[in-house]
């Protein structure tokens, strides 16, 4: 068994604590002798959203499957929302081609670096950085993050026509084929296709791009998460109205300008523009933290009862023939002394109030008349927070600021365009508490990550990052390429590790994690049938023995993510009669069959394990359909049923035969 973990380590499969977080479990449970796919059924641009109708609405379809609108619009007015016969709708060419896109399941698997993530530093770590396309990952994540990340951050490209954006798609669709399943004409049909292969930076192709990422986002967002974007006047515009229509109009947040730069620059429209924005908006119920408030100043020289406080001003900027009722001398009660008001300004309260201040012992009376009574302001009846202003024109630094900060790392810095650490920290301290999760999926060069460490750091927080950046190739005359960085993600992977170091040094005394795991997407195997009809003795079946080891815990990898577990999780190697099975999930529910030649003298060694052992309580077993045949799954099946009816646990098996 020491072993088989040590095999299992070398695949990236093996953690230390393999069951010590258990995932929730988010995909529906197939029941026994399945002999097709989950997602079978043909995808479409809106297949996915008819999908969540059906579930949600069944009474809304007739027996025929036909859609009844009138009785959802009852469902509506029912509960009190207005119906609007009013609406606008943002539509570009390709927009249905990037709902079918939003819909189609992942082409990749995902694979562990195992090298990198058995370090001691990383063993335990929560932080991840993946390697590959944002979509197909976001795909992946969808299983076992779905609900999960309280803060999204991305800087996408701005598609400026000089910041390198093209729309590169390598998917292949006759128009036929693409007419049907987008159900768009062939005509339009041949045009999205032009411009898909064409390396397009249109309005169209940038918003065709930017909408299935968009999407997928929203679903990865905690009820009360929220997604800030980062974006300039080039396609501002456009992405406010896309996110209305992804995020809904009703959770706009707000838009924030901050400042990039302060010297002045040539401009081709006669205006040095200095700024650019950053688009927020939440899931459903995101309230900003804000802007933490110092209270350092809070002190309680007078041992009052109530905490300690501050002195504050008692006046308001007001001029006395405005409030002429707020303009009155002061008397202190116990001394007599009268304190005549500002002749500029007024007192914040009337008489009435103002005693009641008094009488409370909450107005500080000098010694001196000429000088102002003042109010004492008690930390524990304040807010911890005010709310965040949009513009930022000092609350963060300029791009200069994240220049530097590469250098010093660096020597020089590597990466053009990167925004300030101070940005991100702005943002994460002021939507996070200290035990949630922050994703970037353009992380260039990754300085989300290195601002969620360093917030850690000074905090003591235990925030984790997910950042995921393509290998990007860089220039190969730039300093980085010379420097050996060859892709942005070299980049990424060594600021993060040395943004760790540097933090680290800085604060030796922070208990928390600065590793982080490293997972890249890999192609599907060659010829790999994902969605066999059904099973029978003529069909031309996938040869899973021409996978390798490897191979084959990238799908299991692959499975358990979609299985809703995360990827800092972990799988436990369990020997039934010598045959290896990896168990996970909640509460280890999960039991998974990925190498072949499974006999039925591991069934019964299952099913004897289940009676015997009682912290053996799998519920799902979860089979590779091309490592059993098809009398070995009827055997495993039957045996099972029989099991289901006389078990010692009351525990009912669900067998899926997985492809």
């Amino acid at each position: 068994m020491a072993q088989l973990m040590v095999n299992m380590c070398q695949h990236g499969i093996c953690y230390a604590d393999p069951i010590e977080q258990p995932a929730k479990m988010t995909n529906p449970i197939k029941q026994e002798n399945e002999q097709k796919r989950p997602n079978s059924e043909a995808v479409t641009a809106n297949s996915e959203q008819l999908k969540v109708l059906k579930q949600h609405f069944p009474n809304c379809f007739d027996k025929n499957g036909a859609f009844i609108p009138d009785k959802l619009q009852a469902i509506v007015e029912d509960n009190g929302v207005k119906v609007s016969t009013e609406g606008y709708l943002l539509n570009w060419l390709g927009k249905s081609y990037a709902r079918l896109l939003t819909n189609e399941a992942p082409r990749t698997l995902l694979k562990a670096d195992a090298a990198h993530n058995a370090k001691p530093d990383n063993l335990h770590s929560q932080n991840l950085l993946i390697k590959g396309d944002n979509l197909e990952v976001l795909k992946h994540l969808k299983g076992a993050y779905s609900r999960q990340v309280k803060m999204i951050y991305i800087d996408p490209p701005y598609n400026t026509g000089s910041d390198g954006f093209v729309y590169a798609d390598d998917r292949k669709f006759t128009a036929e084929q693409l007419s049907h399943l987008a159900g768009i004409s062939e005509e339009e049909a041949s045009r999205v296709l032009d411009f898909t292969s064409s390396k397009s930076n249109s309005h169209s192709a940038w918003l065709t791009f930017m909408y299935p990422r968009l999407y997928i986002a929203r679903e990865l967002l905690d009820n009360d998460g929220v997604i800030f974007i980062s974006i300039d006047d080039n396609e501002q515009a456009q992405l406010r109205i896309l996110c209305d229509e992804v995020f809904g109009e009703e959770n706009f947040v707000g838009t924030f300008v901050w400042r990039r730069r302060a010297s002045s620059a040539l401009a081709e429209r006669l205006v040095s523009t200095d700024h650019e924005y950053v688009l927020a908006y939440q899931r459903t119920s995101f309230i900003a933290l804000g802007i933490r408030k110092d209270f350092e100043n809070y002190t309680n020289t007078d041992n009052d009862l109530r905490g300690a406080w501050v002195a504050g001003d008692l006046t308001v900027g007001m001029n006395k023939d405005l409030r002429p009722n707020q303009f009155y001398p002061l008397v202190n009660p116990k001394t007599g002394k009268s304190y005549p008001p500002n002749p500029n300004r007024v007192w914040a309260y009337i008489p009435e109030s103002m005693n009641k201040l008094i009488a409370e012992e909450r107005v500080i009376f000098p010694d001196n008349i000429s000088r102002r009574p003042m109010l004492k302001r008690f930390k524990n009846e304040l807010k911890s927070n005010v709310n965040p202003l949009s513009t930022w024109l000092t609350e963060v630094g300029l791009n200069t600021e994240s220049t530097k900060e590469l250098q010093d790392l660096f020597g020089q810095s590597p990466f053009n365009y990167s925004k300030p650490s101070s940005l991100l920290k702005h943002l994460i301290n002021g939507v996070t508490e200290k035990k949630e999760i922050v994703l970037d999926f353009f992380a260039g060069s990754a300085t989300t990550a290195k601002a969620v460490m360093q917030l850690n750091a000074e905090d003591g927080g235990n925030r984790q990052f997910i950042c995921v950046q393509l290998p990007e190739a860089t220039d190969v005359k730039s300093e980085a390429h010379k420097a050996g960085y060859h892709t942005i993600f070299d980049i990424a992977h060594a600021r993060i590790t040395k943004s760790a170091a540097k933090i680290k040094s800085e604060y030796p005394d922070c208990k928390c994690n600065l590793g982080f795991k490293v997972f890249e997407t890999v192609p599907l195997f060659d010829g790999y049938m994902d969605e066999p009809e059904e099973l029978s003795a003529n069909l031309q079946m996938f040869n899973g023995d021409t996978l390798t080891e490897q191979d084959r815990f990238n799908l299991l990898l692959t499975w358990a993510v979609q299985d809703g577990i995360s990827l800092t999780s972990g799988l436990t190697p369990v020997e039934l009669a010598g045959y290896i099975a990896y168990l996970g999930g909640e509460a280890g529910r999960l039991l998974y069959f990925i190498h072949p030649k499974l006999s039925l003298d591991v069934v019964v060694e299952l099913l004897r394990r289940l009676d015997d052992d009682a912290k053996f309580a799998p519920k799902h077993l979860v089979v590779w359909g091309y490592g059993l045949e098809s009398k070995e799954q009827r055997e495993m099946s039957e045996a099972i049923a029989h099991h289901n009816k006389s078990n010692r646990k009351g525990i009912e098996l669900d067998l899926e035969v997985r492809f």
